[in-house]
């Protein structure tokens, strides 16, 4: 018997995602568990396994195009069975079978040839329609790329970058259309909640001398400073557990224990991994958790659990010689870490001038969620374990 394969829900909040690839083609044998085609949502690119076994009788939905969750997209089943056909759901504000029919026998046959299908509609899928819309762009002098000829977003985007469709009056230089990707779409959406916030930021120095001492002898094990920073901000957070929280709209969400979000930039765009339990775990350990989440995110292969339950995010930029920089917050998260370059300055120490391997930090703060006072606090700590780590055991 036939077997729907319906997009699924890979993580809280997901209503939709575009399939990247499929991994299998039409008439392929099919094992349950096996990847089926690779799925990009809003927070990741993974891919999906078959959910039973058989043949890859039919696929519904071509490469590029988005889909709501819970949508069929193909069909498994036996060798040569029947596949019911893929109804075709009017899009909303369009009109009704019996209207289309109506409305096309008081229009010119000319035209209605113009439109190549025989049913009078252009085969498009309801993000192709939509894009088409906001370009301009008519849908019937197009070729669809999609199964059995349907119009998808990519194509509209593809003939929006031709020359046929460019502004006229548009200066002679062509830019190149990108389409955003899931990703930046959602990067873009975080960042405008994020500045809706009313955000502060405090900055602190930290002198890195037994910090980077402490990483000097854990060098062999892959310790990094970054590594440092995380288990010891776990630590500073639950010694001031207000700073370790989620502003949720009428309430306060805050947690017991520390999952830390580390920034990552990708070729898709920027990310935050989480490792759990932070203050649980050796540095060790988290230098190897680290190391597997950041190699899996530039290689596209975080899953939607890796993304998922950080309380808050340090956002590291000292590698690219940045001094100090402001990070923005990654709501719900109350607050966010953005550390820079190591330098060596000189400092006053008992009067005299000394040079000393200086960090900046600077914290970013959601105000409806932490005071001044308690980031100061919170930011105080930080300084005082990375300047004396014994501090923390």
């Amino acid at each position: 018997m036939a077997v729907d394969v319906s997009l699924p829900r890979l993580g809280q909040g997901m209503e939709a995602g575009t399939i990247v690839r499929w991994l299998k083609s039409e008439g392929d044998e099919v094992e349950k568990g096996e990847a089926l085609y690779e799925l990009d949502t809003d927070k990741v690119t993974q891919e999906v396994e078959a959910e039973a076994s058989g043949t890859l009788l039919k696929i519904l939905a071509g490469e590029g195009e988005e889909i709501a969750v819970g949508k069929r997209i193909a069909v498994i089943g036996e060798q040569g069975e029947a596949v019911e056909a893929e109804e075709d759901v009017p899009e909303e504000g369009s009109p009704e079978p019996e209207e289309e029919r109506k409305a096309s026998a008081d229009e010119p046959k000319a035209e209605e040839k113009e439109a190549a299908p025989s049913n009078g509609r252009v085969k498009a899928s309801p993000l192709a329609r939509r894009v088409a819309r906001e370009r301009g762009i008519d849908l019937a002098g197009l070729t669809g790329t999609g199964p059995e000829g349907r119009i998808v977003a990519e194509d509209v985007e593809r003939a929006a970058a031709t020359p046929a469709h460019a502004t006229a009056g548009a200066a002679p230089l062509e830019a190149e259309v990108v389409p955003l990707t899931s990703i930046r779409r959602t990067i873009a959406r975080r960042l405008t909640e994020a500045w809706e916030a009313p955000a502060f930021q405090i900055s602190m120095p930290a002198d890195m001398t037994r910090a980077l001492a402490l990483r000097e002898r854990l060098r062999d094990d892959k310790v990094t400073v970054t590594d440092v920073l995380t288990k010891l901000s776990a630590i500073a957070l639950l010694r001031h557990r207000e700073v370790n929280a989620h502003f949720a709209g009428d309430e306060l969400r805050i947690f017991p224990t520390a999952n830390v979000g580390l920034a990552v930039a990708t070729e898709r765009g920027l990310v935050v991994p989480v490792i759990r339990e932070c203050e649980r775990k050796s540095l060790v350990q988290i230098a190897v958790e680290r190391g597997l989440l950041v190699a899996r995110a530039r290689d596209a292969k975080l899953t939607a659990d890796d993304l998922e339950g950080g309380t808050f995010t340090i956002s590291n930029l000292g590698m690219y010689g940045v001094e100090q920089f402001i990070a923005v917050l990654n709501p719900p998260q109350a607050a966010i870490l953005a550390v820079g370059a190591i330098e060596e300055r000189p400092v006053a120490e008992s009067g005299e001038l000394v040079v000393r391997p200086m960090m900046s930090m600077t914290l970013t703060c959601d105000h409806r969620a932490v005071d001044g006072s308690n980031a100061s606090e919170f930011l105080r700590e930080l300084k005082s374990l990375l300047e004396e780590p014994g501090l923390a055991l």
